[in-house]
């Protein structure tokens, strides 16, 4: 399921994060890399300890968790540390697959990437190229979104960005584990928690149908999620 969630952040946290980002000390996006994946990458990223990024981090992570929609659709275990990224002219990054396994440096141990997420803080207008192209079994999804929207996706799925032309584009990437580890398992949680609010707004938080479907919601979930 790749789901947009609009106004992570607001207009002032986007500003305020990107004064942070700006100022703070980009190296070459490689040094964090595999050796397949500098083969396709192309890019500036902000070192995971850097002030910023710590502080900017938390801001994201905050935001997310406040986030009813986010909270739905991922049902995060753990969100990891929010990485920075910096494409420029000529900047890109090539077909390839987020590794299955990495390790939280919050607290040492290893996580399973369930979901990838990429919270865009640059505006649209502001570059040219630089899509976030998703493949899946319904095809190739381009993603350009405003600045303070985030986009998440299975991190099974073959993505790349593509070439900058003009412009530059800073966002923040980073990984969730999933309480439910199945993507379609996901998505049917994810479409019954509508359909609760829904049929809620429609008829009362105590009518019948609401209690019904929020009991099988959760029965579901119980059997489900990986605690």
């Amino acid at each position: 399921m790749m789901l947009h969630v609009p106004g992570v952040l607001t207009a002032d946290q986007v500003r305020a994060c990107r004064a942070s980002l700006d100022a703070a000390a980009w190296v070459d996006g490689n040094l964090t890399s595999g050796p397949q994946a500098a083969m396709a990458k192309r890019n500036l990223q902000l070192p995971q300890d850097d002030p910023a990024a710590i502080d900017v981090g938390r801001a994201i992570v905050e935001a997310l968790n406040a986030n009813p929609l986010f909270v739905s659709a991922a049902l995060p275990r753990t969100i990891l540390p929010p990485l920075f990224n910096r494409y420029g002219g000529g900047h890109g990054f090539g077909d390839h697959i987020d590794n299955a396994i990495r390790r939280n440096p919050a607290t040492g141990g290893m996580i399973r990437t369930d979901l990838s997420a990429t919270l865009f803080l640059s505006e649209p207008e502001d570059y040219d190229g630089g899509e976030l192209t998703v493949d899946d079994t319904y095809g190739s999804h381009i993603v350009k979104l405003p600045a303070g929207d985030l986009i998440l996706y299975p991190a099974s799925s073959i993505h790349r960005v593509t070439a900058i032309t003009r412009g530059e584009r800073v966002a923040s990437f980073f990984w969730i584990q999933s309480l439910v580890r199945d993507d379609a398992r996901r998505r049917l949680l994810f479409d019954m928690d509508l359909a609760v609010q829904e049929v809620s707004r429609a008829m009362g938080p105590e009518a019948a149908p609401v209690v019904s479907l929020t009991g099988a919601y959760h029965n579901l979930l119980r059997n489900w999620a990986e605690v």
